[in-house]
């Protein structure tokens, strides 16, 4: 009986000082732009209806931790490209600036996780000077390399920011993640397996409350969601990205905690803290 007693103690014990060393996060969705262009579901969701409108957005996330860490989940981009122009952007501001509305400054990052190297989610990491930027291994390989080649996919890719992220690797300042399900910060985990990219990844946050899944591109808006419906043309592994969406159904108790990377119904469905910035709650 008294070793009972003592077990359970030490089981108590144990489980609050993991708590203690598990930080919380608060989680934010930060729009820097938005499309004009009259987009439907079908444009982003396999089989999706063509007559459907979807009103897309560009955004960023932001986690912000007790710890001290204020971690980016994607970059943004800076709008001089000729890739932003078919979007007909408007009410687009600079990403670092976005993050402003709420007082985080660029030098206040600490952490970049870039979900793939798509233009639009990597060209602004060079905007967050102190940041440590995290990418997976085969996503940084095949995009600085094999997408260059005869008969590479370098659709979405940019020059420039092949450029920046090699530097960011010179300089010490980039974290190759190895495959799938790595946790990488405390309380942070990234997964693979959609490839949107060559070898994409999206995150789990344990906010300490619930979980989040902010999955980027690996799902473009919440129709692919809930209808299990690939990204249209938006893929190498057509079956992968509906596993992926599947899995990523069971890491959270509500799917609402499952955030897309483009669909602006993200900034109605939460409580707004500024102007473009919901909290993920």
């Amino acid at each position: 009986m008294r070793n009972l007693f003592f077990l359970t103690i030490l089981t108590l014990y144990t489980a609050l000082i993991v708590k203690a060393q598990t930080p919380d996060y608060k989680v934010y969705a930060v729009r820097f732009a938005e499309s004009t262009y009259p987009f439907t579901v079908g444009d982003w969701a396999e089989g999706g209806p063509k007559t459907e409108a979807v009103k897309i957005n560009f955004m960023v996330w932001l986690i912000k931790g007790n710890n001290g860490r204020n971690i980016l989940v994607d970059a943004g981009f800076v709008n001089d490209s000729d890739d932003a122009k078919e979007f007909k952007l408007v009410n687009y501001i600079r990403p670092d600036s976005a993050l402003l509305k709420f007082g985080v400054k660029p030098e206040d990052i600490t952490d970049i996780i870039l979900s793939h190297p798509h233009w639009d989610h990597i060209n602004g990491i060079d905007l967050f000077p102190k940041a440590k930027v995290w990418m997976q291994k085969e996503d940084y390989n095949y995009f600085v390399g094999q997408a260059w080649q005869k008969g590479g996919d370098k659709g979405g890719f940019a020059q420039r920011d092949v450029r920046k992220i090699v530097e960011l690797n010179l300089a010490g300042k980039l974290v190759l993640a190895n495959g799938d399900d790595q946790a990488i910060i405390p309380g942070i985990k990234v997964y693979t397996g959609s490839r949107h990219t060559f070898n994409s990844q999206y995150v789990l946050v344990n906010t300490g409350t619930n979980k989040v899944v902010l999955a980027s591109d690996n799902i473009w808006i919440y129709y692919n969601l809930q209808h299990l419906a690939p990204a249209a043309n938006g893929t190498l592994d057509r079956a992968g990205y509906i596993k992926a969406m599947q899995r990523m159904k069971t890491m959270v108790t509500n799917t609402k905690f499952i955030i897309p990377g483009h669909d602006a119904k993200v900034f109605s469905l939460f409580p707004a803290v500024a102007t473009g910035v919901v909290e993920i709650r």
